[in-house]
């Protein structure tokens, strides 16, 4: 069976850029159908931490920080080098404020501040230290119609605790110091309680923080404003008029083909290609059959948009610095055979845990970036062995904070160790002989560390010296720099980590209206990509937490616009905001 539908514009994807694509039209009046592969919306973004650099946003400037756009195009200009593409980079600078507003005050998308959260090359000029990302509000999923929220992609059970999500900044900390304060263990058990009643009456956690508070939140916008979102239904082919524009696309869906004319085009934002094993192989470094990396996006993220893009004349961009967004991540077993992933961006800025190789030897700034970490690995490992580190810690460390999927306490560590996933030893000599590292060169390592960390001083690798780093470790920590701390007493703990990703970078050659290029850079008409599905702004570099979602966010606010040609600012438009609406469960 064949069906035929018209909208104005089709978005083959329903991650973050998408979402914001298909809401940015709808809102300026367009017939929109949004078309998503998998059976639940919201892509790797789903399980994210939901951040989102955006400088110069309206937040910021209500806090009282109003930067100047040569600030972070500064610091742009020497993290990215001679990937930085300035007509590029300057869509993005000068939109992103507008997109954040447009969603905080016209959509059901509210944000918190990102105030303390710092540029990760502090010594850059231009960073910033604060005030320059945003993340969504939490938002009750009940607040959310029963339709639209089961089409919602739940958060992942390896980042949260119990299947509770938990949010960076003060809700995180309260759970952090739950046994040392109070106020924090108050917070954390009223959390823990409702969670608890949910399970009980929905089976799942329905305060919904992070990623998944972004999507469902989108979700929640696109379906006041109407917009058809098919869920199941791949698209398989474009279709094009005979001058080459793009006019719409083939889709498989659950009832069979559907075949979509979109009068003002097709917007491409499928998630890249992380979960495509050959083209991780023929792509990625250090990856020889391409199954020596475990990414976090879904399965579903194999290169659709690629494939439609480059079929209309569209083409990969394989010059960027790097083609993935790494992470580092360690690998779950579980009792039912599976192998989970964890993300580690919580645990290598605390106090009182390092990197290192099989050598023994660290490698890299721990308390840096995940991306810079996992960079720094790949390039430490020599060829020709695994590419892997270890993150070793003592039992103070372990009883405070987490180290990857364990817990501190009150959680017991036993399971952990039970499984394998952790290796531990009552002397360093003992947890080197378990995880097959120099267990001499450990020793020396963690010396030479111990010496300069009651100094707060990291002279090899200058660990904790900027904003970010001092921002990733804990102010209570008793030594004088709260990212770094002495591994004094055992026993002794450490987690295998090894090469990661959230998605990737290297996508499709766009311009500044994220509109699709052909081999002539001239614009494919009816043709954008947003997302990872466009080649990233950041040209394979990671100069701060959230250049994935920001840019998807406000790429996809950007088509949208030039699809719909809207001229007029979101405040100017007269139409109806939908943040305030409060939809039954």
């Amino acid at each position: 069976m064949t069906d035929t539908l018209s909208c104005d514009l089709l978005v083959i994807g329903a991650g973050a850029g998408g979402l914001a694509a298909a809401v940015t039209a709808a809102y300026h009046g367009a017939k929109v159908i949004v078309a998503e592969k998998a059976d639940v919306c919201g892509g790797a973004t789903a399980w994210s931490g939901g951040w989102m650099w955006a400088p110069r946003n309206p937040l910021a400037r209500a806090d009282g920080v109003d930067e100047d756009i040569e600030l972070p195009r500064t610091y742009l200009q020497h993290r990215l080098g001679k990937n930085f593409d300035a007509a590029k980079v300057d869509a993005f600078l000068t939109q992103a404020p507008r997109m954040v507003g447009f969603f905080h005050d016209k959509t059901r998308l509210q944000f918190v501040p990102g105030t303390t959260i710092a540029d990760i090359h502090g010594g850059t000029p231009g960073a910033g230290t604060g005030h320059r990302s945003v993340a969504p509000q939490p938002i009750d999923a009940y607040k959310i119609p029963a339709p639209v929220r089961a089409k919602l992609r739940w958060q992942l059970y390896e980042t949260s605790f119990l299947g509770m999500g938990i949010m960076a900044g003060p809700d995180l900390q309260a759970f952090l110091h739950a046994t040392r304060s109070p106020k924090a263990f108050a917070h954390a058990a009223g959390r823990i309680t409702r969670h608890l009643i949910d399970l009980a009456t929905a089976r799942k956690g329905m305060q919904l923080v992070n990623g998944t508070a972004l999507i469902g939140r989108l979700l929640a916008s696109a379906d006041e404003l109407g917009v058809d979102i098919r869920i199941s239904s791949p698209a398989r082919t474009l279709t094009t008029d005979d001058s080459g524009a793009v006019t719409g696309a083939q889709l498989d869906g659950p009832d069979g083909t559907v075949t979509i004319h979109a009068a003002r085009g097709v917007i491409l934002a499928t998630g890249g290609f992380p979960s495509n094993v050959d083209m991780r192989k023929k792509y990625f470094p250090r990856t020889p059959t391409g199954r020596e990396h475990w990414t976090l996006a879904p399965d579903t993220t194999t290169g659709d948009g690629i494939a439609l893009a480059e079929s209309a004349g569209g083409r990969l961009d394989t010059t960027l610095a790097s083609p993935v967004a790494y992470c580092p991540v360690s690998l779950v077993p579980y009792r039912n055979g599976k192998t989970g992933v964890f993300p580690h961006i919580l645990d290598r800025g605390k106090p009182g845990v390092i990197g290192v190789l099989a050598s023994g030897k660290r490698f890299v700034n721990e308390a840096d970036g995940y991306h810079d970490y996992t960079t720094a690995m790949i390039d430490a490992v020599p060829d020709g062995q695994q590419v892997r580190s270890w993150l070793v810690c003592d039992h103070r460390f372990q009883r405070l904070y987490p180290l990857g999927m364990s817990k501190p306490r009150p959680i017991p560590v036993w399971p952990y160790l039970r499984s394998g996933y952790l290796k531990t030893g009552r002397t360093l000599t003992e947890l080197a002989q378990q995880c097959g590292i120099d267990p001499a060169q450990l020793h020396t390592t963690v010396a030479s560390f111990n010496d300069n960390a009651r100094r707060g001083q990291d002279p090899e690798f200058h660990r904790g010296e900027t904003p970010f780093n001092r921002g990733s470790g804990d102010p209570d920590n008793p030594f004088p720099n709260p990212s770094l701390a002495p591994l004094e007493k055992g026993p002794f703990y450490a987690v295998k980590v090894v090469p990661g990703s959230f998605g990737t970078f290297a996508g499709i050659v766009t311009d500044a209206s994220a509109r699709v290029l052909d081999d002539s850079d001239t614009p494919i008409a009816g043709l954008y990509a947003v997302g990872s599905d466009q080649a990233s702004v950041m040209g394979g570099h990671y100069p701060s937490g959230g250049i994935n979602i920001g840019p998807a966010m406000t790429f996809g606010y950007i088509a949208a616009r030039h699809a719909t040609t809207a001229t007029d600012s979101e405040e100017e438009s007269g139409n109806t905001d939908v943040r305030d609406a409060q939809p039954a469960g």
